[in-house]
Parts: C-alpha cells; sequence; structure tokens
C-alpha cells in the first residue's frame, strides 16, 4: 500500500508540474515581448494591428487546448495507476460499467461550448481585420505580383515602384494604416509578412486586399506563401516603414509613372525581389544572365556585347 501511494504522489506531481509548465508557457506568451526580436519574421512580436489580433487569437487558442490537454493527460495518468493490473487480480473481466446520462450530456456539451468558443473568438478576429476602410490620413498601394517579383503602385502619389514596399510608420496619435490591394500578373501568389499582418492570397481575376498600420519603423521582411513556380522561393518581401518624413522623401525620388522607377536602383539593398545582394558584380550578372541568379525567372537575357554590359552597369550604379 506504501509503494502504491509513493506512485500515485510522483504522478500527481508529474501533472501539476506539466500543468504549471503549459500555463507559464501561455501566460509569457499573453505579455508584449519585452526585447527586440531576434528575426524580422518573428510572429510572437506583432508590431502592426492585424498582425497582433492574430497574435492574441493564437494565444487564447493555445491557452484553451493546453488545458484540454492537462485535463485529459490528468484523467489519462489517473485512470492508469488506478485501475493498473495488480498482483492480487484473479484474470477474471471486471465490472462493466454502462452510459451516464450526466456524463454523455457533459462529454457533448462541454466540447460544443468550446469550439462555439473558439469560433465566436476567430469570427471577432477575421471581421475586425477584414471590415476597416482606410481613412483620409491612409496609404493606398496596389501591389502586383508577378512570376517572381512583386510591382508597387501608389495611385494617388504617381509612383511605381518594385519589390521594395515602402509605408510610413502609423503613430497611435496619428494613425497612418497603409491599404494594399492585392492584384496576381499570371498565378496565385500570397502576400504574407509575419510582424504586420496574416498571409492573404494573390488571385488572377480577383482583386483582394489586407491593410497594416506598423507602428515602429524599421526592415520587415516576408515572403510569397503560395506556391507559384520555379523561384517561388526567391519571391521575397521587403516592407520599409519609414518616419512620415523619411517616407515623404522617399516619395520625391521615387516619381516614375510608365513602370517600374529606376531613378535610385541603387539605393536598394536587393534586386530580384531580395533573391541578391545589390552590388555591382550582381546587376551586371543579372543583366546579362538571369538564369544564374533565378532559374526560371521570366525576364529575358538582353544579350548584350561586354562593352554594352559595361556602360548599361556603369549608368545604374549612377541611380540612387
Amino acid at each position: 500500500m506504501q509503494m502504491r501511494g509513493t506512485k500515485y504522489s510522483t504522478t500527481l506531481a508529474i501533472v501539476r508540474i506539466c500543468a504549471v509548465v503549459l500555463l507559464s508557457v501561455a501566460r509569457a506568451a499573453a505579455t508584449e515581448p519585452a526585447v527586440p526580436a531576434m528575426s524580422p519574421t518573428n510572429i510572437f512580436a506583432p508590431v502592426s494591428t492585424p498582425a497582433k489580433s492574430i497574435f492574441g487569437l493564437s494565444v487564447f487558442v493555445l491557452a484553451v487546448t493546453a488545458a484540454i490537454f492537462v485535463v485529459v493527460f490528468a484523467l489519462l495518468v489517473y485512470t492508469v495507476v488506478k485501475f493498473r493490473k495488480k498482483a492480487t487480480d484473479d484474470g477474471r473481466e471486471p465490472p462493466q460499467v454502462y452510459g451516464s446520462n450526466q456524463v454523455e450530456i457533459a462529454w457533448t456539451v462541454v466540447p460544443v461550448l468550446i469550439v462555439v468558443a473558439l469560433f465566436m473568438a476567430t469570427a471577432r478576429v477575421i471581421a475586425s481585420v477584414q471590415k476597416a476602410v482606410p481613412d483620409s490620413n491612409a496609404i493606398q498601394v496596389v501591389a502586383i505580383g508577378h512570376q517572381f517579383w512583386w510591382e508597387y503602385r501608389y495611385p494617388g502619389l504617381n509612383v511605381v515602384t518594385a519589390n521594395e514596399l515602402h509605408v510610413p510608420v502609423s503613430d497611435p496619435e496619428h494613425p497612418t494604416p497603409t491599404f494594399i490591394k492585392l492584384l496576381s500578373a499570371d498565378t496565385d501568389h500570397s502576400f504574407w509578412v509575419p510582424r504586420l499582418a496574416g498571409k492573404t492570397d494573390l488571385i488572377p481575376n480577383h482583386p483582394n486586399g489586407m491593410w497594416i498600420d506598423p507602428q515602429e519603423t524599421g526592415l520587415y521582411l516576408g515572403q510569397c506563401a503560395q506556391y507559384c513556380g520555379t523561384q517561388h522561393a526567391k519571391m521575397l518581401l521587403r516592407v520599409y516603414v519609414q518616419s512620415r518624413d523619411d517616407f515623404d522623401r522617399w516619395i520625391q525620388l521615387a516619381n516614375g509613372r510608365f513602370g517600374p522607377d529606376l531613378s535610385h536602383l541603387m539605393s536598394r539593398d536587393t534586386i530580384a525581389a531580395g533573391a541578391a545582394l545589390n552590388t555591382p558584380e550582381n546587376l551586371r550578372l543579372w543583366i546579362q544572365k538571369p538564369e544564374a541568379i533565378k532559374p526560371g525567372s521570366l525576364m529575358p537575357a538582353m544579350e548584350l556585347t561586354d562593352r554594352e554590359l559595361d556602360a548599361l552597369t556603369a549608368y545604374l550604379e549612377t541611380l540612387r
């Protein structure tokens, strides 16, 4: 009997430890991160309202499922310990226990209530994110997904650029959200910058939309999250969140009207939709043989002579 009591106490201690660990993890996840994010794609460090709403929902779901896990695990351990085979067992079948109306009602109603609660929380977040309407302070952007790069158009500002999206920071005292209309020029793509918002698909002939209101300046990275062909993995996203003054200054420089503007090409950190660093060597190779950087790219090789290639590269290097 003493041995049995010791095992039972040990089991209860393990259950308590598991419960404490899970609750601690949930509590830590629910609090705002106290240190800067280690990764610019860290889903646990949201800086925009849509991303924060999704993060809060995720923590709620995690807490509910963790509680279910603790209860089920504790009942399982209790059952295993209490009804394990004993040395005194005679090998006969134990007395059969048939259904209880109270128990059956409980294990039907409780899961239904849990599912309804999760459904309502999810619906609330979806509605709050999707029903936002741009006001007069909002920045309007059209993002067009191509194989395999991003085109950005700012209709009200007469700016067309590529691959690097620039938006102003949204000061809580002076909110400046950015509403992005999503279009596809060819196949399915998906716009996803984890710290700013959830995934939103770009579907041919089916305009879609999303919005962000980043509250901290900096560079935020993302990825096309829908397989779109050979170079899907290198269809990267770079979102530069700038102060209002820096954003206005950038707008004055990027004033292309008829195609992606190259007037500040060398101020970009990357080329080929983030596939390569923007260095003179990579730029020359990108013009000469796009396949060398991005196999499957639809950008044609220009077939220039070495002299023409050197001249063109030298000219592009002056575009800052």
